[in-house]
């Protein structure tokens, strides 16, 4: 786009304006799609970063050998994890860990219809220029509207899945592990927010992961809909 407006200026200081009209008919026009269709074809490039990319996430170690995603401790608790390793205990912090990405994968899994309709229900006031923008501006724009209402359904998912792998047993154990030293202070973290959070952050990433493949590679947009749309943004 910034090549074909760079064009065009040294185009308009060399030819008349009948002349550059008829450069301008030349270059890729918007062939009769309308606001409509690019939302359409943006929802389906994220529907197809959930399909695709998503979904490695609800594997085992889909987030804890991801380095995209990979959920590593707040900084509150980073002197946990050090105290601990300090006394022997390297084992029980690498677990705990593990654990909160276990979490995060068990609960990406249950929740995925929350993320599927979320991209069904958004709407782009102006597709356009969500399509002409940067690599990931749509998963940004869904980002934007969709945050704050799916951390409230996520949330409880996340807390349930602490439960299911037994995340919450490792944490009290390796906190109350912490508050027993000498010369600490107690700590009390909310994890289920935290983990929340990180897991969304997650989800959005690799969404804009597979966003970023269908805007750069013409092979990756596997629809009719996707090659008509993303096409005005070559």
């Amino acid at each position: 786009m910034i090549k074909r407006i760079f064009a065009l200026f040294i185009i308009f200081n060399l030819t008349s304006c009948a002349e550059l009209q008829e450069v301008v008919n030349q270059f890729p026009q918007s062939g009769g799609i309308g606001n409509a269709d690019i939302a359409a074809g943006l929802r389906q490039a994220l529907d197809m970063g959930i399909d695709k990319q998503v979904t490695k996430l609800t594997q085992t170690d889909g987030f804890y050998k991801n380095e995209l995603v990979k959920i590593l401790l707040p900084n509150e608790l980073q002197k946990v994890d050090d105290a601990l390793r300090k006394i022997g205990l390297s084992s029980l912090a690498d677990e705990g860990i593990k654990a909160l990405n276990r979490a995060a994968e068990d609960a990406v899994k249950e929740a995925t219809p929350i993320f599927v309709n979320a991209v069904k229900d958004i709407t782009f006031d102006d597709a356009k220029t969500i399509l002409l923008g940067e690599d990931n501006a749509a998963t940004t724009y869904l980002t934007s509207k969709t945050q704050t209402q799916l951390y409230n359904k996520f949330k409880p998912v996340i807390s349930n899945s602490f439960s299911k792998v037994g995340a919450d047993q490792i944490w009290n154990n390796l906190i109350t592990k912490y508050n027993n030293l000498p010369l600490t202070n107690n700590v009390n973290p909310d994890l289920t927010d935290y983990v929340t959070n990180e897991a969304l952050k997650g989800v959005y990433t690799m969404i804009a992961v597979e966003e970023k493949e269908i805007r750069n590679k013409v092979s990756s947009r596997t629809t009719d809909l996707l090659k008509k749309v993303f096409a005005l943004q070559d």
